[in-house]
């Protein structure tokens, strides 16, 4: 699709008016200018390195970096699912409705997943399905899972593990944002923070409270949880928060994330 001027120039043109949540490259020079840059975080998170013959499941998959990637590393099938209308999403309650619209615009019905999904002539099959309705029933099980940044936006993040180890046979990898307060204070001792405060945010646990949600879901820990920190994209202006800043949680967070990239763990599992 992008060998000829014409096409390419297309494909840049549609880039550029997308909102991109990843950065993907799509062809040599060709990468999409994402909120994250998740490149660096598949070694640092363990993703495995082949997947010949398993069949892959990605749970959130926004702009699809992470199913691009099993279909990449040979799985034999990758099943992305997404809720692309935000309305569907677990809102607090008085949450305004213009922030809802602004997630509606950037998740754009899922168009960069379809963009990239196009340019790689990928087969990745991707199915509008909340985490909470998996059924083995109706769409198998997986030999691999990859939840990613998810549940984070989460009502009941238990629950949604419960769901994935309902559909899964072999391994899970848990990957998301962390509370690095928490982290220090509480090194060894499972606990979050509640946000749950007009956006879809709700629980940012330590990364021991991130392993026992994984384990009071039924799943197994095996290694992890490994703690990391997302780099920013070319999609995301990062800019130093003031020192008077500092003085709020949520600033002395703007300020790690603006040094050393959005706190995050990984936690990789098992089904029983």
């Amino acid at each position: 699709m992008t060998s000829g001027g014409a096409d390419r120039a297309d494909v840049e043109r549609r880039i550029a008016e997308h909102r991109w949540y990843h950065t993907i490259e799509l062809a040599p020079g060709l990468t999409t200018p994402g909120w994250f840059d998740t490149r660096p975080a598949v070694e640092t998170v363990r993703f495995p390195d082949r997947l010949d013959g398993r069949r892959a499941l990605d749970v959130g998959t926004f702009d699809g970096f992470w199913a691009f990637e099993m279909e990449r590393r040979g799985a034999a099938e990758v099943v992305a699912i997404d809720l692309l209308d935000p309305r569907r999403w677990d809102w607090p309650y008085g949450s305004d409705d213009a922030v809802v619209a602004e997630m509606d615009t950037m998740k754009a019905a899922g168009t960069g997943f379809d963009l990239a999904a196009s340019v790689l002539e990928s087969s990745v099959k991707r199915l509008e399905l909340s985490v909470y309705d998996l059924d083995p029933a109706t769409i198998g099980q997986f030999d691999f899972a990859y939840v990613g940044s998810l549940l984070l936006h989460l009502r009941d993040p238990v629950l949604a593990l419960e769901r994935v180890r309902s559909v899964v046979r072999g391994e899970v990898l848990l990957v998301d944002a962390i509370d690095p307060e928490l982290a220090r204070v509480f090194p060894r001792r499972p606990v979050a923070t509640l946000d749950g405060r007009g956006r879809p945010w709700w629980w940012r646990p330590n990364p021991a409270a991130l392993a026992q949600m994984a384990t009071a879901a039924g799943l197994v820990v095996i290694d992890g949880p490994r703690r990391f920190y997302m780099q920013p994209g070319a999609g995301q202006a990062v800019t130093r928060p003031t020192l008077r800043s500092l003085r709020t949680k949520e600033g002395r967070l703007a300020w790690i994330t603006a040094r050393r990239g959005d706190p995050h763990a990984a936690v990789l599992t098992r089904v029983c």
